[in-house]
């Protein structure tokens, strides 16, 4: 019969990838709740079907041939293709997946969502975050919150916040700033390499340049704010961002005004979100959110 049309068994491929796991087919036999002489006929069917060797098999090891390699990849990528249809044909069997920043999972999301459960308990929420400056969208999530220079128009992004920048420090701050020209007393905490926030605060308050001033550099929000709260020095962030912690009295804003750099936060749909039954619910909580903070 013609390869292109007898295909291998997906049964025979699952096998493959969980003798290539354990390394052994006794346990890939105990795993797959089958007998190891069905497991060897399994391997034995694709090696017959790519008629090529698949493992090299010694007393004491068990590893993959190099054709053995490609096999188990194209294995692996043909599970994953299955996973991602499966659950974009079926979106109700698993969560709403949402990308964004660790900073803001922490410092804006995770202070809201005993308030989501408490509306929602039906909905489940999977919160990736992420490290880097820019939040990419992946493959596999149903929407991404990402920071945007400038608003936007797209009818898939829902703006959240506006950017403003505030200083903070902690309150116990031996002799806390009281204007920009007391800030050379201070580190300057910074939330990421390009140190932009502080240079278009200082830039819009009189400040000196950047070298004029001691620095202590993060890559997160969430460090640079810690550090701040542990009295390190001052801390340039977005008010929303900093609120819990102001409300709380962990830090405190020592002077000077809001800044709105014209950016904002904003949660942007992926083409395939709104096949989720539960993609209607979370917009609509999340455009509560919004309303409250203009309030």
């Amino acid at each position: 019969m013609d390869k292109i049309r007898h295909v291998p068994s997906l049964q025979a491929m699952q096998t493959l990838v969980e003798v290539a796991r354990c390394a052994s087919f006794t346990q890939a036999a105990q795993q797959l709740c089958l007998t190891q002489s069905a497991v060897s006929r399994q391997i034995q069917q694709l090696e017959s079907h790519f008629n090529v060797a698949i493992f090299i098999r010694t007393s004491r090891s068990l590893r993959l041939t190099p054709e053995g390699e490609q096999v188990l990849a194209s294995a692996i990528s043909i599970f994953g293709q299955l996973k991602t249809l499966e659950e974009r044909l079926a979106p109700q069997q698993r969560p709403f997946r949402i990308r964004m920043h660790v900073s803001l999972a922490v410092r804006w999301l995770l202070p809201r969502l005993s308030d989501f459960y408490l509306s929602h308990p039906e909905v489940s929420l999977a919160i990736e975050t992420v490290a880097t400056e820019v939040v990419e969208p992946a493959s596999d999530s149903d929407a991404y919150i990402l920071y945007l220079p400038q608003p936007t128009s797209d009818a898939n992004c829902l703006t959240l916040f506006e950017e403003t920048l505030v200083p903070v420090c902690a309150p116990s701050l031996p002799q806390a700033p009281r204007s920009v020209a007391q800030l050379q007393r201070f580190a300057l905490l910074h939330r990421s390499a390009d140190r932009q926030a502080w240079i278009e605060w200082l830039t819009a308050n009189g400040g000196e340049p950047l070298e004029s001033y001691r620095h202590i550099p993060f890559n997160l929000d969430e460090l640079a704010l810690d550090a701040a709260a542990r009295g390190l020095g001052v801390a340039v962030t977005d008010m929303t961002l900093a609120a819990e912690s102001i409300e709380r009295g962990v830090l405190v804003v020592p002077f000077g005004p809001p800044l709105k750099t014209g950016g904002i936060y904003a949660l942007c749909l992926q083409p395939a979100a709104a096949s989720h039954p539960a993609c209607e619910v979370i917009m609509r909580w999340f455009a509560r959110q919004i309303e409250r903070l203009l309030l």
